[in-house]
């Protein structure tokens, strides 16, 4: 698949403007293996190493619409890998901070890299379970075991955290302290690993 037939599918889909624009900016060819950059605009996941992938860019694009991104926020991703969707946050928000957390020291070697000249963009080699700091918008990128509540308190008012729990995508918004989830079911994620390799 190129990326123009990929772009296509994501607009067919329905997926707002700034998402597919995102889309087509970033090269995703930039975020994995070398032997791997011919099935860079293939709609599945890739492997990065360490046992982690890249997601398929549907399933990327679903959580950025549940997150429902805008500009001048405070954005956490989990499991941030390559950078990749890092990236793409930034296109999509504008005057934005955005965090990676990753747990793999030579991911987080390697997307500093590929990401230097975004200068709003931290990545930091720490536990995803181990967050410190208030957000707008938390990204987990990787699969938990339940509903992620210890990050209830990580979160700002108005906030929303986007997760996948199993095999279920998961939209946990809080308002006026009060938490709302919606769940979408049907999805495979790498799980969320405990400590720092």
């Amino acid at each position: 698949m190129n990326k123009h037939i990929l772009i296509n599918e994501l607009t067919a889909e329905g997926f707002s403007k700034e998402i597919v624009n995102a889309f087509l900016k970033v090269k995703r060819e930039d975020f994995i293996p070398e032997n791997l950059k011919e099935l860079a605009y293939e709609d599945g996941p890739l492997p990065i190493g360490f046992g982690v992938t890249i997601s398929q860019p549907h399933t990327i694009a679903f959580m950025l619409d549940l997150l429902e991104l805008k500009d001048g926020i405070k954005i956490l991703e989990i499991g941030s890998g390559s950078g990749y969707v890092l990236a793409l946050i930034n296109e999509i928000s504008k005057n934005v901070e955005i965090y990676g957390i990753e747990r793999i020291k030579e991911l987080v070697k390697k997307s500093k890299g590929v990401l230097k000249e975004m200068k709003n963009i931290k990545i930091v080699y720490e536990n995803g379970y181990e967050i410190k700091g208030r957000y707008d918008r938390i990204l987990i990128s990787a699969s938990c075991s339940k509903i992620p509540k210890w990050l209830y308190d990580n979160l700002n008012d108005n906030g929303v955290i986007v997760t996948s729990v199993k095999n279920s995508i998961f939209q946990i918004k809080k308002q006026e302290g009060r938490i709302k989830t919606k769940e979408f079911p049907g999805f495979v994620f790498v799980p969320l690993v405990e400590g720092k390799i």
